[in-house]
């Protein structure tokens, strides 16, 4: 019985220390957008729809201190021939130091723009923002693997100002973390 107390204390002490960020002093995270749903329409009230997303998640920070990161990423428009969604956000984030997962919460500015022929001559560049939470589970120690979701707020108006786009939605990301 008391061996069997012991190796649950040794195992709860392992968990609760070794998988957290507490011992690290950098930690630096990589991630890929997997999806981008919009919840916004085009000025003529149709449905904005997503043809696939690229691009990158780039954090780093050191604990208790808030960290810094950048999200580029490139969405293809559906049904509307060869034009991208191209979006550039800074962050700032903290890491809630909770044993066992890793929970970032961050909100970042930046600004979208669409790219293809003529798209220069006929948008001007938008602002974005988002907010995010990314939820990470440690695989080994000193590294996770983690899931994100960002609310993005993104709208382009067109040279004239006559119409304004909303091209806000949600983008979800995967991602792995390290610590050093």
């Amino acid at each position: 019985m008391i061996r069997k107390t012991i190796l649950s204390c040794i195992v709860a002490i392992s968990l609760i220390f070794f998988s957290t960020q507490a011992f690290a002093l950098v930690n630096f995270s990589v991630g890929v957008p997997l999806s981008h749903t919009f919840t916004g329409k085009y000025n003529d009230g149709s449905e904005v729809e997503s043809d696939g997303v690229s691009g990158t998640f780039v954090q780093i920070g050191v604990p208790i201190l808030p960290g810094i990161g950048i999200d580029s990423y490139k969405t293809k428009l559906k049904d509307q021939g060869d034009i991208d969604l191209e979006t550039s956000i800074y962050n700032l984030y903290y890491l809630l130091p909770i044993p066992i997962i890793n929970l970032t919460i961050g909100a970042g500015v930046g600004s979208t723009k669409l790219s293809c022929d003529g798209c220069d001559s006929a948008f001007d560049k938008g602002s974005a923002t988002q907010v995010y939470a990314s939820l990470g589970f440690p695989i080994i120690p000193l590294f996770d693997l983690h899931l994100s979701y960002r609310s993005v707020s993104s709208k382009l108006k067109n040279k004239s100002g006559s119409a304004e786009h909303d091209f806000g939605g949600n983008v979800m990301g995967l991602g792995i973390g390290f610590n050093f």
